[in-house]
């Protein structure tokens, strides 16, 4: 049976994901059979979206094995499984516009979606970290549950949802309110509310009080510090739990098998297609980028461990 994928890519900086690069790759390569994969990016139309995906996605090195297998056919064939969508996960219907979806018969299409959006600045402004890996999680099984062929709903998420724990974490799905500190119980709504609340205070202050820097900063630090309240080390992996509590509400007593994957640290391409791919600086390159420069002489560890670089944990909910 020939399978639709829609794989949400987009990130809060504009630019389409490192792991998404990856897994259009791969798809093409070991699932040629694949009948269509949809591929959201922020752009403002279907042209700016596949000009996006031409130079960003296909565009890259990283598809110079497909280029070898398929030769002078290889635009033919990514053009035929391929589609670029103008969106924005932030958005209800994720911003795809109706006509669009009415010509694609995009809900009746789709038996895979793949969710691997989110902004990953550990201190993102609150607003902008809840719109992304909170809200879009909402829009995202808003989405789902308009399609009655899917077959499965594939939610990336991050190891470090577990916080700073120590020995050994179960892996499971988080319960509504649950939190890494005790004595907390966490309310999405209201954080939601406490940022929109900051947000338009801000607004209605006037700039001579308050510079579009030092809200900036008050955004950021309020995120750091609701993190921090409830266990969470930062931002980004306090909104990511908030993500999966999300995913876990929308979805509780339905009848699509929902996948949440937690890796860790994602750095480069280890084999295939290409060895030690790598876009742009990420997580544990800031370290060897150092050590390259000279600028960072010496590194303190232990010869004795294994450094885990990407583990890959599934859960089903």
């Amino acid at each position: 049976m020939m399978t639709n994928v829609y794989i949400n890519m987009m990130k809060s900086t504009e630019a389409t994901g490192f792991l998404g690069k990856m897994l259009v790759e791969k798809i093409l390569r070991v699932q040629p059979d694949v009948k269509r994969i949809y591929l959201l990016v922020r752009a403002a139309d279907a042209a700016a979206a596949r000009q996006r995906v031409e130079t960003e996605v296909r565009g890259k090195e990283l598809f110079g094995m497909l280029r070898q297998q398929h030769g002078s056919g290889f635009d033919a064939f990514v053009a035929e499984k391929v589609v670029a969508l103008a969106g924005d996960v932030t958005r209800e219907g994720f911003g795809v516009e109706a006509e669009t979806l009415h010509e694609l018969r995009l809900t009746d299409e789709l038996n895979v979606i793949i969710n691997s959006a989110a902004t990953t600045n550990f201190y993102e402004r609150y607003n902008e970290a809840l719109d992304v890996n909170v809200m879009g999680v909402k829009h995202m099984c808003d989405f789902a549950g308009k399609c009655p062929n899917l077959d499965v709903l594939l939610h990336v998420s991050t190891a470090y949802v577990a916080g700073e724990k120590q020995g050994l974490v179960p892996e499971r799905p988080f319960r509504d309110g649950e939190t890494l500190r005790d004595g907390t119980r966490l309310d999405i709504d209201a954080e939601l509310r406490l940022a929109r609340d900051l947000t338009n205070q801000m607004e209605a202050d006037n700039d001579i009080y308050m510079s579009p820097k030092a809200k900036r900063k008050a955004m950021k630090d309020l995120g750091l510090t609701r993190a921090r309240h409830f266990g969470w080390p930062n931002t980004y992996v306090f909104t990511k739990s908030m993500g999966e509590m999300m995913l876990g509400q929308m979805t509780r007593g339905g009848h699509v098998p929902v996948l949440i994957v937690r890796p860790s640290m994602i750095t480069s391409v280890q084999n295939d297609p290409l060895p030690g791919w790598i876009e742009g600086t990420r997580t544990i390159d800031m370290i060897l980028i150092g050590y390259a420069k000279q600028s960072l002489s010496c590194f303190l560890a232990d010869l004795d461990l294994t450094m885990d670089i990407l583990i890959n944990v599934f859960i089903v909910i």
